[in-house]
């Protein structure tokens, strides 16, 4: 999933001030589950917003509310008529989600209220980590299903270096070696093997220093034809 963390309020207050009707609209998908952008989230924003304007002597309208997820249009269809009514947009999702309302509405002004951390997963309550960065050609079926180049300090694909020590990472003592880990897991499947294979130099061009990045599925693409039913229902 992905990880997000609101801005401080300071912060989210500056971007908005000179605003007087601001939407400030959450997502209940990713952001929602790490505790940075659902709709308890928003409810507090608007809430910390109206007691620091009271304090500031400035007056604003904020409207809060939450989409079922902002990274696909049709949900933010759905809010058009706030959006548009709006003199700026707070986002409360990943980059995303702001995105892809400020590329819908470009002649609105939309902000992010969040920054956008990691792909991440829940080891506890209240705590995640990183465990891909999205580099768009996985290797983990020849490291036991640990990935060397989110969870390596030096994203090494032939590991470990020579400062990992008592299976700890040089850079933070306190991050477990991802190579020590991938060892560790090999041996429990008994391919210890792979740890002697030497990974070639990775193909980067599949990750984001190739420059962006668009996936296509061309069983998935509406026909011309489904267009323009689509267009008629609209």
């Amino acid at each position: 999933m992905i990880v997000a963390k609101r801005k401080p309020l300071d912060e989210i207050a500056e971007m908005i001030a000179p605003y007087e009707k601001v939407a400030i609209i959450g997502c209940r998908s990713c952001v929602a589950i790490c505790l940075a952008g659902g709709e308890k989230e928003v409810k507090m924003l608007v809430s910390a917003m109206k007691l620091k304007n009271r304090k500031d002597g400035r007056e604003q309208s904020l409207d809060g509310f939450v989409l079922e997820r902002q990274c696909e249009k049709e949900w933010v269809k759905e809010v058009e008529e706030k959006i548009l009514d709006s003199d700026i947009v707070l986002s409360m999702s990943c980059s995303l989600g702001t995105q892809t309302i400020g590329d819908m509405y470009p002649h609105r002004i939309v902000v992010p209220g969040l920054n956008t951390a990691i792909f991440g997963v829940p080891e506890e309550q209240g705590l995640w980590s990183e465990k891909c960065l999205g580099c768009g050609d996985c290797i983990i079926d020849t490291t036991g299903g640990i990935c060397p180049i989110a969870r390596c300090a030096k994203s090494m694909l032939n590991g470990p270096c020579g400062g990992s020590s008592d299976g700890h990472c040089e850079v933070n003592l306190d991050i477990e070696c991802a190579w020590y880990a991938i060892h560790e897991r090999l041996k429990l499947q008994n391919r210890l093997e792979l740890m002697e294979y030497v990974r070639p130099p990775k193909n980067w061009s599949t990750s984001h220093s190739g420059g962006r990045r668009i996936i296509v599925r061309e069983d998935a693409k509406l026909t011309p034809h489904q267009k323009r039913g689509q267009e008629v229902l609209e």
